[in-house]
């Protein structure tokens, strides 16, 4: 099923079993993926966003929402970095199974053979390939280290 209707599915049960929390966090997650399809018919593209675009609108969120936690720790309020968890949880129910390290360095390693890249100069053909193929499955921000080392 596609994640659009995955999520207003998700909506209308949380309305019927009347979970306030939930239902803002799904409320959320619907308002950003249409707020980003109004900017894709923008540019002229009349079908809006695609899955892809959806899953990484879910992984910002999400990685927002564990930044946002980790600064409420630290300024003493736990109940706030409680909410954000819960966030977390719903958005996460959305995207798919995160890669292991094991997996992740498999990943690279096999995108590294398969563009044949061998200079720092590959990388960003290395990372174009590993966001189309795993798009919402790993972050990027911890693998682009990884691909530099691999290329250094």
């Amino acid at each position: 099923m596609e994640l659009r209707a995955r999520v207003s599915q998700a909506l209308k049960q949380a309305m019927k079993d009347k979970a306030a929390d939930r239902l803002s966090t799904l409320r959320l997650i619907n308002a950003a993926i249409k707020d980003r399809d109004i900017a894709v018919r923008a540019e002229g593209n009349d079908d809006g966003v695609g899955e892809d675009d959806v899953l990484a609108i879910l992984g910002k969120m999400s990685k927002q929402r564990t930044e946002s936690a980790r600064a409420y720790e630290e300024g003493g309020r736990l109940d706030l970095a409680d909410r954000e968890r819960d966030e977390i949880k719903v958005i996460e129910e959305f995207l798919p199974r995160q890669l292991s390290e094991e997996e992740q360095t498999e990943a690279v390693d096999a995108a590294i053979a398969e563009i044949g890249a061998d200079s720092i100069r590959d990388m960003g053909k290395v990372m174009a390939l590993l966001k189309g193929k795993y798009t919402g499955q790993m972050d990027f921000g911890a693998v682009g280290p990884m691909v530099k080392n691999r290329l250094s």
